[in-house]
């Protein structure tokens, strides 16, 4: 992975020279082995997907609001302001705590469930196609105020709901049983949010998914040819390109190169981070100053867009030289038809250097 000059593959001016325009391009993901067609022949405005009015979830209560605590299972982890300090506690049977910063509940619905006391390798794992379900499924209630979604957030309690993420990671972390803690979030009902009020969701499982574990592997193989992190190398190389969004002293947002959705954009560390539990706290601010930004800019830039966004990470120590954790941000804002399902391939109609530009325009406006 080159610097973006003359003879990288990832400098848009040379292609753009070669081609002319008149075609679309293909792209490669930096890492994994997936093609991506960036229709610059029928390239779209950023602006052009901003709508009037979008479609809110219908709901006449609140089960996150507070005083309806008692519509949710237990929390297994509360923030409460004591003083000047946080103090962290949990939900006991019928108890609910009241005046919470932040809440950890079980989902009502999990796709995974904590496996059953004394419960056996061969118990859960029924053969080579067929396995249990193991693990866990939790919501994050980002705030008390049903609206506070990171965009509009305090900053102080965006990084609360940060250090949320942190404890529930080196909680699951930890179990015997989990191989991988997912970390993500739906925002909109067009997005997968069944419920409108503040929330990020966490899944654990028993393997590592297939996206993330091939990234592992293609990262350890650039580590083991080039005795660097290749994405670190990604970030020298977009810290100097049009894709870049923002930079400050802890973190590079940017377009990536082959980017599947319009207007997505990732976050990275610029200090080598195998995992978010890597994190300083003074990090922690920064990421969530970072964070908040970013998708204020695209709120503002195409009104409040539905999108998901997910970490990528590792809990394997044996990764800490090769993998570098970063969040990926997924705007809702095409829909993907017969040719990207049966195929893989996916047509991104809004070029990643339009949409880093649209965004730093934004940001800095």
């Amino acid at each position: 992975m080159q610097a973006e000059n003359a003879k990288s593959p990832y400098n848009h001016d040379i292609l753009k020279e070669r081609t002319k325009m008149s075609f679309n391009e293909l792209r490669k993901d930096y890492l994994l082995d997936r093609w991506v067609v960036i229709a610059t022949a029928r390239a779209r405005r950023p602006t052009d997907f901003a709508q009037k009015t979008r479609e809110q979830s219908k709901q006449s209560v609140c089960p996150m609001c507070p005083g309806n605590e008692h519509m949710t299972p237990p929390a297994m982890m509360v923030y409460l302001k004591s003083g000047k300090t946080i103090k962290k506690a949990k939900d006991k049977d019928s108890f609910r705590h009241k005046d919470w910063l932040i809440r950890c509940i079980p989902n009502l619905y999990p796709a995974f469930t904590p496996p059953e006391k004394g419960m056996t390798e061969k118990q859960i794992k029924k053969g080579n196609n067929l396995a249990l379900a193991v693990g866990h499924h939790e919501v994050i209630v980002e705030s008390p105020k049903h609206d506070e979604h990171p965009a509009d957030t305090r900053l102080p309690q965006l990084e609360l709901v940060i250090n949320a993420y942190l404890d529930r990671l080196r909680a699951l972390s930890a179990k015997p049983y989990v191989k991988y803690v997912s970390i993500f979030r739906n925002h909109g009902i067009e997005a997968g949010a069944s419920l409108s009020h503040a929330h990020s969701q966490i899944i654990a499982t028993p393997f590592i998914p297939s996206i993330v574990e091939e990234e592992m592997k293609v990262a350890k193989r650039f580590w083991t040819q080039h005795k660097k992190c290749a994405f670190c190398d990604i970030i020298e190389k977009e810290k100097n390109g049009g894709r870049l969004i923002l930079e400050n002293s802890g973190f590079v947002a940017f377009s990536p190169w082959a980017s599947i959705n319009p207007m997505e954009f990732w976050i990275m560390p610029k200090r080598h981070q195998t995992t978010l539990l890597n994190m300083s706290q003074n990090e922690v601010k920064i990421f969530a100053k970072t964070l908040k930004t970013c998708l204020s800019g695209l709120e503002k830039l195409v009104n409040d867009p539905p999108y998901n966004y997910g970490f990528h990470l590792v809990m394997n120590k044996e990764a800490r030289n090769y993998f570098h954790w970063h969040l990926e941000v997924y705007p809702k804002l095409a829909t993907w038809a017969g040719f990207e399902k049966s195929t893989g391939i996916y047509i991104n109609t809004v070029t990643p250097e339009t949409a880093a530009e649209s965004l730093r325009k934004t940001i800095s406006s």
